[in-house]
């Protein structure tokens, strides 16, 4: 549902969340957030020009939060990278749906966009923290 460049943003920012007054490399971001460096390093420059992230060369440099993992939504993600499923697009034409103007798809679709949006705005970085760390602690678990 979302792009892979917003999955992989919020890994990177979940990574960044766990220690946020501290700077990462790119390429160590990118081997803790099991992201391809490259890759990241282009997601990156978005979060910059939004205000998500800062970025600062030389030694002690690297990759920071720009704001709080509590402030920092899903939402605040998607936008960053014009991530289409937050865009109000219709899926089967090349011209906006409107209420006056709509297609067949346009009231089940404009629903679950309103209520996905809702989502990703409720969420925030922090909040993946969470969820990461069950998750580590219940592949642990099956393992052993």
């Amino acid at each position: 549902m979302l792009s892979q460049s917003v999955m992989y943003a919020t890994q990177a920012l979940t990574v960044l969340a766990r220690d946020p007054d501290q700077a990462m490399l790119v390429r160590d971001l990118a081997e803790a957030a099991h992201v391809p460096a490259p890759y990241l390093s282009k997601i990156i420059q978005k979060l910059v020009r939004k205000g998500v992230v800062t970025t600062q060369r030389g030694v002690g440099g690297g990759v920071a939060l720009a704001q709080t993992p509590e402030t920092i939504t899903l939402y605040d993600v998607c936008d960053a990278l014009d991530d289409p499923v937050i865009q109000p697009q219709c899926m089967i034409s090349t011209a906006e749906c409107t209420d006056d103007r709509a297609c067949p798809c346009h009231s089940f679709w404009s629903k679950q966009r309103h209520e996905l949006i809702a989502f990703l705005k409720q969420h925030s970085i922090f909040s993946t923290i969470s969820s990461d760390d069950s998750q580590e602690n219940q592949s642990r678990g099956s393992s052993v």
